[in-house]
């Protein structure tokens, strides 16, 4: 297929990108720290740490990694905490220590919790004191040993952090007991790592840096293996992309404010690493869902730039103070995740002045492949042109290639595309082409310009969010309780959050479960955005000659009602 899209790329973007100029993360890490010594790194709660602060402490905690608890190249490491200044000084001390870095979202159940570290093989964890008592829980049945736990305000100064810490613990009362024998405070994990010394591992690009769990194209959750060379070649690209937009910015002037998690993949490469390159700042935000508290902390940062997904943008416009925010200096607004509105991206645009961009990607390439040029003039509902090295096909059931304007699935081939799935090598053939193609389970279309659009998901799976949700892992849990007979678990377009699953369940003979008791069971062993918002009951569910349950009829069914 020719390609169309580099006709359309931006002036200053090459087709081909170079990583001979670093090898591994860390050599970025260490160039920017040593660059921008004096400037602002993270910002959270009102207190900055520059790069030099940084470079500091994440030598300490690798240190204490390394001689306090004995870990070496290549141990896995969990990190289970919301945005903290605390999460950048845990990931970069892992990953300068040559370990693993495995993220963990903080909202998962017990259930949820034990599989990823079980399944990671992790034997030590970073955790917020918040969600410790979920730990406390499943600890004997994971191969955790070392528990290092911290609080919402350590890395504040004095006296805002005690301060802090005891309103969460004792006025909202938002720390549940837990007891974990033997753990260790964050903050003496760091002092303790001072009187130690750090000694620099030998990375190479083909390491692995992360295991970023996924639900893949279906069921359990994996661990995408990106290796050094995979998220370093997508922040490379991204910094093609984008960098020449913001070329006339100083240092210290790229400011991100960052709302969602940097243990999702999305922030993590575009705002984390992609901004480390720049030399810019990142705000953290800790609950983005506290939107009051979120426009407080962004009114006059001088933001340049924000990313998010449809359901914060929106979030952000029905707010009745957003319209005071400062958006002189915005220059980027970036979405991904999940499908942009447009209705949010046309209001976005009028209050902001600024143009709502699309992005999209998958956790299995780290995330970007695909993006916006950054001077579009309007949104127009597509996800943009490949990034620099990305090679993207539409291609048939057959793996034929589809006539320009058909849809098929898109596949794409490139150096951000992961080495595979952790100890799942039947999962991974079935994800990647034994000459390199990732198959997304995506259909789009390219219009006549090499503009790609998402027509569909040839997959199952359920977007809550910008959340991947698994209708397998759903049922599961749900065909857990003892009234439930059958169970299928669809995707249902929802205003507030793009979509949100719903369930359809046959009963056992003589049961009576209800709607509300079925949801009030999701609540214990799911995460908040996969539990169901919709049950229907019915006497049967529609299955195959074979006995399998047929969503898409179900699907179709509740289309038509």
């Amino acid at each position: 297929m020719e390609k169309l899209w580099l006709k359309s790329y931006p002036e200053g973007v090459p087709e081909e990108i170079d990583l001979g100029q670093h090898r591994t993360l860390v050599d970025v890490f260490l160039q920017s720290t040593r660059d921008h010594a004096d400037q602002g790194a993270f910002t959270n709660i009102g207190q900055t740490m520059t790069y030099g602060e940084l470079e500091q402490k994440t030598a300490d905690f690798a240190a204490f990694l390394q001689h306090g608890l004995g870990l070496g190249k290549g141990d896995r490491v969990a990190i289970m905490m919301p945005n903290l200044l605390q999460y950048p000084v845990a990931l970069f001390g892992i990953l300068r220590a040559g370990m693993v870095v495995v993220n963990v979202n903080p909202l998962y159940t017990a259930r949820e919790l034990k599989h990823q570290l079980r399944d990671s093989g992790a034997e030590t964890i970073i955790i917020i004191e918040n969600f410790c008592h979920t730990l406390q829980k499943v600890i004997e049945d994971t191969p955790i040993r070392n528990v290092v736990t911290t609080q919402l305000g350590d890395l504040l100064d004095f006296p805002k952090s005690v301060l802090i810490n005891s309103v969460v613990k004792y006025v909202k009362r938002m720390v549940p007991a837990f007891d974990l024998p033997g753990r260790i405070r964050f903050k003496d994990a760091l002092n303790r790592g001072k009187s130690m010394v750090f000694k620099p591992v030998d990375i190479e690009p083909d390491d692995i840096a992360f295991l970023q769990y996924t639900g893949g194209t279906t069921g359990v959750a994996k661990g995408a293996v990106l290796a050094h060379c995979n998220i370093l070649a997508n922040v490379t690209q991204a910094r093609h992309w984008i960098g020449p937009y913001l070329s006339e910015l100083s240092d210290g002037q790229i400011v991100i404010v960052t709302p969602l998690p940097l243990y999702h993949i999305f922030a993590l490469t575009a705002n984390c690493l992609t901004m480390m390159m720049l030399g810019g700042r990142n705000i953290l935000i800790t609950n983005p869902r506290d939107i009051g508290t979120f426009i407080k902390a962004i009114k006059n940062s001088g933001m340049t730039a924000i990313t998010g997904v449809n359901t914060l943008f929106n979030g952000l416009l029905h707010h009745p103070d957003f319209k005071d925010v400062d958006f002189s200096k915005l220059k980027l607004t970036l979405s991904g995740g999940m499908a942009a509105q447009r209705s949010v991206a046309e209001k976005w645009q009028q209050v902001t002045g600024t143009t709502l961009l699309e992005a999209y990607g998958l956790t299995e390439t780290c995330p970007a492949v695909t993006i916006n040029p950054l001077d579009k003039e309007a949104y127009d509902g597509t996800i943009g042109l490949p990034l620099p090295s990305t090679e993207i096909s539409i291609r048939d059931d057959d793996f034929n290639e589809v006539p320009q304007g058909e849809p098929g699935e898109l596949c794409v081939r490139g150096p951000q595309v992961m080495k595979g799935y952790w100890n799942r090598p039947e999962a991974t053939a079935e994800t990647i082409t034994p000459d390199g193609w990732l198959l997304t389970g995506d259909v789009a279309a390219m219009d006549e310009k090499g503009f790609f659009r998402i027509v569909d998901r040839k997959k199952d799976m359920i977007l809550v969010s910008g959340f991947n949700v698994y209708p397998n892992e759903i049922e599961d849990v749900v065909a857990m309780h003892p009234s439930v007979l059958e169970v299928a678990a669809i995707g249902v377009p929802d205003a507030r959050s793009g979509e949100s699953v719903k369930l359809f369940i046959a009963r056992k003979p003589g049961e009576s479960v209800t709607e509300k008791e079925i949801i009030a069971f999701c609540k214990e062993n799911l995460t908040g955005y996969k539990v169901p918002r919709h049950v229907e009951f019915r006497e049967e569910l529609p299955k195959t000659n074979v006995g399998k349950i047929i969503r898409r009829e179900l699907r179709d069914e509740d289309k038509a009602a």
